[in-house]
């Protein structure tokens, strides 16, 4: 029997932890920079919140280019993910940074577990939120 392919993905701080430690032992993977988005964290209504957070969401939707950044982020990432069920392998990392791991990165690493659930059911999705810990709680698999 063939293994399930373990999809772990990963928002975090460039400036407080840095990228992930792949802890499956065999690096690589993707990083995906979101500072280049516009910050909702500069906004003060938005200061508090996450990318878990509808407002912060429909910000993120509607007054930058994070739509269009996740279109290509889901355009590479489908590749290896078809690539790597194809071939049986085990694990693939994709990590989403941002200035603090709270708005821009948590946002991306939601819809593209999404994303990846609904497009490739046979491959198992985790999300870690390395800064935002109380949100993991309610990012664990349905798989």
């Amino acid at each position: 029997m063939q293994n399930k392919l373990v999809i772990d993905i990963h928002s975090f701080s460039y400036k407080k932890k840095g990228i992930p430690k792949d802890d499956s032992g065999n690096g690589g993977g993707f990083v995906f920079d979101c500072r280049g988005i516009l910050n909702p964290g500069r906004i003060e209504e938005y200061k508090s919140q996450t990318g878990n957070d509808i407002g912060v969401q429909e910000f993120l939707e509607t007054k930058t280019e994070m739509p269009q950044f996740l279109k290509s982020v889901q355009s590479l990432i489908s590749i290896s993910i078809r690539n790597y069920l194809d071939r049986g392998f085990e694990n693939l990392q994709i990590n989403f940074g941002c200035t603090g791991g709270q708005h821009r990165s948590v946002y991306s690493a939601i819809k593209t577990a999404e994303f990846i659930r609904q497009n490739f059911p046979d491959a198992e999705v985790r999300i870690h939120h390395d800064e935002q810990l109380h949100l993991n709680l309610s990012s664990i698999s349905d798989n």
